[in-house]
């Protein structure tokens, strides 16, 4: 290409260029209360990242290349197989990490296996974790047949095992199971039947959060990690009463609004951990309500454990088509690195503190 071409290319460019800022400008005004306040913008604080900007970490021992989990969701359905093998796929193009959708099925047969099947895909190196409800988990400890739980684990060939306690959405689900046993009980077994500690269990709510005595009562026992699933995102407890039929809803929907967030639960974890710094051991995934990269910058800036940031709807709104979830992955850590590089968390003005916790 001639010398004279190319700046013909380059002229064009900036002409069209020059004509769409001129034809948007009245398109892109803001007003002040469209400004995210959690941040100071420091625009002369570094270059733009790159390819070899490095936001990996490492989550329960496993390397990860950005601190992004694609949080519990689905199995045991026609169409899940097609899901999960797309999240796995995104996965292992990206190196991130995942924990799969309930895993009840498996406890009795393997007519399910494929669609949970994710190791082969998302290969050795990367964290992949099997999931059950705090009901099972009872009915098996309890009973002297933590072995069935384990056998499971081992035939995903993944790294440990997910528990999601859920006392509210079992007790607003017409089908739900109805717990003997606290879960801290129930979770304190499971940790002494896997006292060798071959796997790795992760705890986590659904939907609602935790308050600080459930999250101490968490920290003192030898789990791996918390999972918040706070308030704000996809709360289970709703989810069964929209199944529900009758006129009794109405009435009981009340707890279904009961909960923690997560700004709300990083405050309690902090004040724990200045409490005992030995908890430091443990890993956090944010999850509930991260709508997107900035929400999980911001909470991540805030919370003084080791972390990662967990998403669930959003990656299964785009995990039908391979196109969009490559799209919206991409966006995430892409984002995240800018955000790494120009912003700062403004501190946070002084609020309610938390309860202590005996």
């Amino acid at each position: 290409m001639t010398s004279r071409a190319f700046h013909g290319i380059q002229d064009s460019m900036q002409e069209t260029r020059k004509r769409d800022h001129i034809e948007l400008t009245n398109k892109a005004q803001t007003g002040r209360p469209e400004v995210d306040s959690r941040f100071y913008y420091e625009p002369m604080q570094s270059a733009h990242p790159n390819s070899q900007t490095d936001i990996s970490t490492t989550f329960l021992g496993k390397k990860i290349s950005a601190p992004f989990w694609i949080s519990s969701m689905t199995g045991g359905v026609g169409e899940a197989r097609h899901i999960n093998q797309n999240l796995a796929r995104v996965c292992r193009e990206f190196s991130l990490g995942m924990g799969l959708g309930s895993c009840r099925t498996l406890l009795d047969g393997d007519q399910y296996f494929a669609d949970f099947n994710l190791r082969p895909i998302l290969g050795p190196d990367l964290p992949l974790f099997a999931n059950l409800g705090i009901a099972q988990v009872e009915k098996l400890v309890h009973s002297n047949n933590a072995n069935k739980i384990f056998d499971m684990v081992n035939r995903l060939d993944a790294d440990g095992l997910i528990v999601h306690v859920n006392p509210l959405q079992e007790w607003f689900q017409p089908e739900g199971d109805k717990f003997e046993f606290s879960p801290i009980v129930t979770i304190a077994k499971l940790c002494n039947a896997n006292a060798n500690r071959q796997y790795k269990i992760i705890v986590k709510e659904v939907g609602q959060g935790m308050g600080p005595k459930s999250l101490k009562a968490l920290l003192e026992l030898p789990i791996d990690a918390i999972e918040l699933a706070s308030f704000g995102g996809t709360n289970f407890s709703k989810l069964e009463l929209l199944r529900s039929q009758g006129t009794s809803v109405v009435e009981i929907e009340a707890l279904s609004r009961v909960g923690h967030t997560s700004i709300e639960m990083i405050s309690m974890l902090n004040n724990l951990l200045k409490a005992n710094p030995k908890y430091m051991e443990k890993q956090i995934i944010i999850s509930g309500g991260i709508e997107n990269f900035l929400d999980g910058f911001y909470l991540q800036e805030l919370l003084s454990f080791s972390s990662i940031i967990g998403q669930a709807k959003n990656f299964l709104n785009r995990a039908e088509n391979y196109s969009d979830l490559i799209k919206f992955t991409e966006a995430q850590i892409e984002g995240l690195k800018m955000a790494r590089a120009f912003l700062t968390v403004k501190p946070r003005p002084n609020s309610s503190a938390t309860p202590e916790v005996q």
